[in-house]
């Protein structure tokens, strides 16, 4: 899953809104208090980084690439004006949380947790990798499938001031960009209750986006630019494949009469088969080439749905507004009330 974990690791911790929750909630959202608290006690501003004698000079590069991708966002892709991305945090770690995500083992259809401002989200996301281990194993107690992965970014929303964080230095310059910008769609839209929404929309202008920055800055020869629109073409190719077999295999578990463990092993393997004969050939990079490496499951599977499936129905609606980024956001936001905004986005 290193796909998620490098283009699209936006997992909302909700820091919001204690009152009338359960004990657990409770608990569960203090840890978040207390994770986020050490963030900002450890934030230096980028004007201080930047005259850190020990601060390793690709640090520092990554510093000013995130100021570049900021402003870009802002003033040429018209998202929103935030604090996000003024200030740096060595974590001292890979990861920045510890995410689980889940999905009943004969149905392919997210667990959610519910939280307050933010509603319903298929993904809960740990400071602690312990805790996110022990909420793992609950759930497979319970007989679900589960997938837990650590992530090197994350969004609050525009609620707080986000950071530049060292896990999102070792990304490559143009993953980098890219991550800025989904995370700053998140602080421009963001529709409760619909995370497999917000993520695609971001993933997809997020890679628009993208193009156009590398376009702009080094022009339409770059070689930058060429690795890009190879890896966003991989992407739209993924999105078609991994979206009819979603759809096929939805239908396939509601047709079981019985629910037998080899079987669903077959049939998760024929998804990884047809992969390796029907995409992999296709692929102009390595951005989803371990896709048929490991073991499938339903969480694992959803992961793919809520970040890359159904891109044209985005694809659409975006060549709808001329292909142009600040107009289709514009568009976009008149979707933040929406009770469905993969629908609604049709009429846009």
């Amino acid at each position: 899953m290193d796909v998620l974990i490098r283009k699209t690791a936006s997992v909302l911790i909700p820091l919001f809104g204690i009152l009338g929750l359960s004990g657990c909630q409770v608990g569960y959202l203090m840890q978040s208090v207390r994770g986020q608290f050490e963030l900002w006690r450890d934030r230096v501003p980028f004007s201080e980084a930047l005259q850190d004698p020990k601060l390793p000079a690709d640090v520092k590069a990554k510093i000013q690439l995130t100021l570049r991708a900021k402003e870009f966002s802002e003033q040429s892709l018209g998202l929103a004006v935030t604090r996000n991305y003024t200030d740096y945090v060595d974590l001292h770690r890979d990861a920045v949380t510890t995410v689980v995500s889940a999905a009943p083992a004969w149905h392919l259809e997210h667990y959610k947790w519910s939280f307050p401002f933010v509603g319903e989200v298929p993904y809960k996301g740990f400071f602690d990798p312990e805790d996110a281990k022990a909420e793992q194993q609950e759930l497979q107690s319970r007989g679900f499938d589960t997938d837990v992965r650590g992530v090197s970014a994350y969004s609050t929303l525009g609620y707080f001031r986000d950071s530049l964080l060292s896990s999102m230095t070792h990304y490559a310059d143009h993953h980098l960009v890219n991550t800025i910008i989904h995370e700053t769609v998140h602080a421009t839209l963001y529709v409760p209750s619909n995370a497999d929404f917000n993520e695609r929309l971001a993933s997809f202008i997020a890679n628009q986006g993208t193009e156009k920055f590398y376009r702009e800055n080094e022009g339409a020869n770059s070689p930058t630019l060429l690795k890009i629109q190879n890896e966003n073409a991989d992407e739209d190719l993924f999105s078609q494949f991994i979206s009819k077999e979603i759809t096929e295999l939805k239908s396939w578990y509601d047709s079981k009469p019985e629910e037998k463990v080899e079987e669903k092993i077959k049939r998760l393997a024929e998804i990884q088969n047809r992969f390796r004969t029907q995409v992999a050939p296709k692929l102009q990079s390595d951005l989803y080439s371990h896709f048929a490496d490991k073991p499938l499951n339903n969480a694992k599977l959803l992961l793919y749905h809520t970040y890359v499936s159904d891109f044209q129905i985005f694809e659409q609606a975006f060549s709808r507004h001329h292909r142009n980024i600040p107009e289709f956001i514009q568009a976009c936001l008149k979707l933040a009330k929406s009770k469905t905004p993969e629908k609604d986005l049709l009429t846009l």
